[in-house]
């Protein structure tokens, strides 16, 4: 089977301004810190960036956001972040926000080659202002388009080197999803074994789904933080 291994700066040299890149992760769990750092380095501007929260400031998604990289946000939760909230309040970013369910179903609509969902959330409230309304069976719902993206980036605990992925507890939420929607699919792993060392039925995701795998750095914190909890 294929050895997907690569750096970084390599799995990356495709990026362009513009881009709409997927980022897994639920807070700091699952959160890809290692790939985000390299989007970083790479300069790519325009960015459109779809994830669950806005991790908080001065980490995660949120570098690249306060760094002038991202024209738009699609996400369902940043209350933790007051460096993005004033960033959309002065119009440097523009933010669209989904109930988390929904993102989700639009990112699983992408991955299925869907146009989109139909849904009763949102019905006789400021949502329908951008919707396109429509009946089905005589009950009438909003239309949430799909979602695709250019590139995904995925967080995994452990990977073989064909791409093969577990996931760590609620780190694994947005990932399958995301991987199935996208063009490209970066995943770094804080462990890359063999093929063969990982139970095949206890793979999250098949290696089939993904382009690249990445050494994930060590010494960044993907667990629940303290503040979190309680």
């Amino acid at each position: 089977m294929k050895d997907k291994r690569t750096d970084a700066k390599t799995a990356l040299q495709g990026l362009q301004d513009g881009a709409l890149i997927m980022v897994g992760g639920f807070g700091s769990p699952g959160t890809p810190f290692t790939l985000l750092d390299a989007v970083l380095k790479h300069g790519a501007r325009d960015l459109t960036l779809v994830k669950n929260d806005a991790n908080e400031p001065g980490i995660g998604v949120s570098v690249l956001m306060e760094a002038g990289r991202t024209k738009r946000f699609i996400v369902s939760h940043m209350g933790l972040n007051s460096a993005v909230i004033e960033l959309m309040n002065r119009g440097a970013i523009k933010v669209e926000f989904h109930p988390q369910g929904i993102l989700a179903e639009k990112i699983r609509a992408g991955g299925a080659g869907l146009l989109g969902i139909v849904t009763d959330i949102g019905l006789g409230t400021i949502l329908e202002r951008d919707r396109e309304i429509v009946e089905v069976g005589g009950r009438k719902g909003l239309f949430e388009p799909a979602l695709r993206a250019d590139v995904a980036l995925i967080h995994a605990a452990r990977s073989d080197t064909y791409g093969n992925v577990l996931f760590a507890g609620s780190a694994r939420n947005f990932n399958p999803l995301m991987a199935m929607a996208a063009d490209l699919v970066v995943v770094e792993a804080m462990e890359i074994v063999p093929v063969g060392r990982l139970d095949p039925n206890g793979i999250h995701l098949p290696g089939a789904f993904v382009d690249a795998v990445v050494q994930a750095r060590t010494d960044q914190r993907y667990e629940v933080m303290e503040h979190h909890v309680g």
